[in-house]
């Protein structure tokens, strides 16, 4: 019996091996090809673009005028209103105008002396005329007649000069406001000391209804910046959180001389501030227009690599099959970049999924939904800086 089970087991296991090797033997199913990498271009289309570049500035008013005093005394009262609006020859201060009156009334005295002794001598030398053509007196008398008379004419001559100026004088005793504008806080008080002399104003004004932003503009933007001045570009300004001023600038000139300390040159620009947004000293962000191209393409910069310092790009061909393509790129615009040659338009750009892509790859595009879609020429589209080329 145990010899006979010996043989039944004997037989199952080469039975099982039998069947181990016919599996082995059985042909594998062939796998399924590999679905092509999924990637998202944008079409290239030609566009009209204006580049601007952001710089920043600071505002200036357009006059700026400092009060002093061009005569001495002690001021009276205070005419004006702290930081109020003030009218071209509004009175400001008064200074105590007694001594100049005096003054003034001591010189219309000293005309009248002058005046009353050029006529005495011009009616001393009209006397003697006559007299000297009939040889009744000597010519020498009649010459020292007539310089008596001139010498008159010269001293009320004088006499005139010096009331003018005594009343000059008080007239500067009231200090008015040379030009309109918004006047600050008064520097002096009633019974302070003024004189010509001092160095400190009596208080300032400064027109803002239009002001001045001063901008700094690297030396490198020169020539772009000249080329756009001859139409003065608007300029648009914006507040420190990015929003632009409901007021736009314009170009007026830029200095003719750089900073060697920072390599910038000055550009000026004046903007209507009506509704007195802009101070004197705020600082400000200025978006220069820099270029304007009626036809230009535009590639995202995420689809462009740097291939040992160059700029690459992925198309696609026909059949959907990838090819990298070298570029020359411009200006930064927003988040694209300027295509300066190496693509054309209608050409299809790889956006995202470019790791996965190999020379002659076949791909599934799919079109990219990114920033790109906003026109790139719209005036938000920010600041411009130059690219390697």
């Amino acid at each position: 019996m145990n010899a006979m089970s010996d043989a039944r087991g004997r037989a199952a296991g080469l039975c099982c091996l039998l069947a181990a090797v016919l599996a082995g033997c059985t042909p594998a199913a062939p796998e399924a090809p590999a679905a092509p990498p999924q990637v998202s271009v944008t079409e290239l289309q030609a566009s009209a673009v204006t580049v601007r570049e952001t710089l920043p500035g600071r505002v200036a008013a357009f006059r700026s005028a400092e009060i002093r005093a061009q005569v001495g005394g002690i001021v009276q009262r205070r005419l004006f209103e702290q930081g109020a609006d003030i009218a071209a020859g509004q009175p400001l201060f008064q200074i105590n105008p007694a001594p100049f009156q005096a003054d003034a009334d001591m010189a219309a005295a000293a005309l009248q002396r002058s005046q009353a002794a050029w006529r005495r001598a011009q009616s001393q030398a009209a006397r003697l005329e006559p007299l000297m053509r009939a040889d009744a007196v000597s010519r020498q008398e009649y010459e020292e007649a007539a310089s008596q008379r001139d010498q008159a004419a010269a001293e009320v001559a004088q006499a005139e000069a010096s009331l003018a100026r005594r009343r000059l004088d008080l007239r500067f005793a009231r200090v008015d406001a040379p030009i309109a504008g918004r006047i600050d806080q008064a520097l002096v008080t009633e019974g302070a000391l003024v004189s010509a002399a001092d160095t400190a104003p009596m208080a300032r004004i400064q027109q803002i209804d239009k002001v001045y932003v001063d901008v700094r503009q690297p030396a490198a933007l020169w020539d772009a910046l000249h080329a756009q001045q001859g139409a003065n570009p608007p300029v648009v300004l914006l507040r420190p959180d990015g929003r632009p001023y409901p007021m736009a600038g314009r170009a007026l000139f830029s200095a003719i001389n750089v900073d060697p300390s920072t390599g910038d040159v000055l550009l000026r620009v004046q903007v209507d501030n009506a509704r007195r947004l802009l101070l004197p000293g705020m600082f400000v962000q200025a978006q220069v227009v820099t270029a304007q191209y009626p036809e230009a393409l535009l590639v995202p910069q995420q689809a462009v690599q740097r291939v040992e310092g160059r700029p690459r790009v992925w198309t696609l061909e026909a059949g959907d099959v990838a090819q990298p393509a070298d570029v020359q790129l411009g200006e930064a615009v927003g988040q694209q970049y300027r295509v300066v040659g190496g693509l054309r338009a209608g050409q299809r750009v790889v956006v995202e999924g470019v790791e996965r892509l190999t020379a002659g790859a076949r791909v599934a595009p799919r079109p990219w939904q990114g920033p790109a879609a906003v026109p790139a020429a719209a005036p938000a589209a920010g600041a411009a800086a130059s690219a390697p080329r």
